[in-house]
């Protein structure tokens, strides 16, 4: 009995239950800052740390991904060596 993997597809409900997340929490960011009670400058950089922030996680969560599927050999049974 062979079980081969095959890739995980996420359902629509958990992609869009992501999207929803991300974007509450990037608005209630954004409001937070807004809303500060500081000089202009001060809101400016804790906004563009904020974005920095969000790059660099997206950045790190690709480089995760791309090396899982890198150490996982995928099942080819016709393709030539």
């Amino acid at each position: 009995m062979s079980e081969t993997p095959g890739k995980q597809q996420n359902t629509a409900a958990f992609y869009g239950q992501a999207v929803a997340s991300f974007a509450v929490a990037m608005a209630a960011t954004a409001v937070g800052i807004y809303q500060l009670s500081a000089d202009a400058w001060v809101r400016g950089f804790l906004a563009i740390a904020v974005l920095y922030l969000v790059t660099s996680s997206f950045t790190l969560a690709k480089v995760i991904r791309d090396r899982q599927e890198g150490a996982t050999a995928s099942y080819a049974p016709f393709e030539k060596r």
